[in-house]
């Protein structure tokens, strides 16, 4: 399967684009992820006008030539970075390749509840008129105590989370295959 991986944070050190970058290694065999990195995005603002900047024209193309998508959400304060805000806010502007679209939504955070917060917060705008994705709801990836379970070079380092790292994974490439069926049979 074809996944365009989001990694929800401009940071230059980031334990999600880590974390994505870790998947697209271990899944080679049977996924081709294409780890996008929003560092170059501008802050969103209802002031632009004219076409989507050319990075968001980049994302856009590289999210519609996907079969799913999957977005690795850092938490601050209780809520998604603004980084992610803002580049979820210009894919639902101009350009709209969430819509009908498989969103599987992960994280990683050095603390214990492991960015859950940021993930509900993220569900709900994926699914709000204008982005309209399709969020898998099953097997929640919540990487807690990052620090702990990935070394320096980005390997998770523990069995058991890369079970059930395995296992959401399985889980949403069924989901993915189910709704792009679906939205086939729906175009037809």
């Amino acid at each position: 399967m074809k996944i365009a991986a989001i990694a929800g944070s401009n940071a230059n050190h980031s334990y999600n684009r880590m974390l994505l970058e870790f998947m697209a290694q271990y899944f080679k065999d049977q996924d081709q992820i294409d780890v996008i990195d929003i560092r170059p995005v501008p802050m969103f603002s209802e002031n632009f006008k004219g076409d989507a900047p050319e990075v968001i024209k980049d994302i856009d193309r590289r999210i519609k030539a996907a079969d799913a998508v999957i977005i690795a959400s850092p938490e601050y304060n209780h809520s998604i970075t603004s980084a992610l805000k803002s580049v979820v806010e210009w894919l639902s502007y101009n350009v709209h390749p969430l819509a009908g679209k498989p969103v599987m939504t992960i994280g990683a955070s050095k603390l214990d509840q492991g960015a859950s917060r940021s993930q509900v917060q993220l569900r709900d705008i994926l699914i709000s008129p204008g982005i309209n994705a399709l969020v898998y709801q099953g097997d929640e990836f919540f990487m807690s105590n990052v620090t702990d379970l990935m070394d320096e070079e980005g390997n998770i380092t523990d069995q058991g989370t890369i079970g059930f790292l395995e296992k959401c994974m399985k889980g949403f490439r069924y989901y993915a295959k189910a709704i792009n069926q679906m939205e086939k049979e729906m175009a037809e």
